[in-house]
């Protein structure tokens, strides 16, 4: 069967980390839904991807949880969240930006389509796992989520945390007006960019890697680039296509 990730990686001690393609289907239940003729089937379709995808990851179905990303610095404890299977077309997920499963037994999605899927894998000092995953566009890079989900590994008991950056936008695609790349860039240097044209771009990517590492965490930066792979979902190339995931899980 052919795989529905764009790249998987074996964290260790039975932990998964992966981000899917475009082969694993639309993953969101409002790109590529709401403009739909029969908005319920297309709901109904995106559910069935996501139960194929559990199937291709080995995790119990209905067991992946997804949130309702708003661009915030929101990051939830999935153990406070009520359990929302989304087995049905009418169930909404809960609201935020990033979260943690502080044992790592919660199967965890981010959705994306140019902004960058940020997954952690955490070990505390007795060895037990932590998980985490972050939704990090250029909003949530300037108000903190990443700051604020090593925040809550760390409350939560991690002594160790890696992070994989997934596939995004690159700084050599994403353009920006020059009072925007002049804006974000005020105190966060590493998001100066310029596109491969020659115009005022964000490096995302370069901005994630640089909070991680400041905040002591060991990074895996995957590179892709949405808008150059159409392997991938991107807003920009291919507006209200769909949405892919980064994904942690254990197997």
């Amino acid at each position: 069967m052919e795989t529905p990730f764009w790249r998987h990686i074996d964290a260790g001690d039975g932990l998964h980390v992966a981000f899917s393609s475009v082969r694993a289907g639309n993953l969101s239940l409002n790109a590529g839904v709401r403009g739909a003729d029969d908005q319920h089937a297309a709901r109904r379709q995106v559910l069935g991807n996501r139960r194929a995808l559990e199937a291709q990851m080995g995790i119990s179905p209905q067991s992946l949880r997804f949130l309702h990303q708003v661009h915030s610095a929101d990051v939830l404890d999935v153990a406070d969240v009520a359990d929302r299977t989304l087995s049905t077309v009418e169930e909404e997920p809960p609201v935020g930006d990033a979260w943690i499963s502080a044992d790592a037994g919660t199967p965890l999605a981010i959705m994306v389509a140019d902004c960058l899927p940020v997954m952690f894998v955490g070990r505390a000092e007795d060895g037990a796992a932590l998980s985490a995953g972050a939704h990090a566009g250029r909003v949530g890079l300037l108000t903190g989520v990443l700051e604020n989900t090593v925040a809550a590994l760390r409350r939560a008991g991690a002594a160790q945390i890696s992070a994989w950056i997934g596939p995004a936008a690159c700084g050599s695609c994403y353009e920006v007006p020059e009072a925007m790349r002049q804006e974000s860039s005020r105190h966060r240097p590493a998001l100066v960019s310029e596109t491969s044209w020659g115009t005022p771009a964000l490096n995302l990517r370069g901005e994630a890697a640089a909070v991680l590492r400041t905040q002591g965490v060991e990074v895996h930066d995957l590179g892709g680039c949405t808008i150059e792979d159409d392997s991938l979902f991107s807003h920009r190339r291919a507006p209200e296509q769909g949405r892919f995931a980064g994904l942690v899980w254990r197997a």
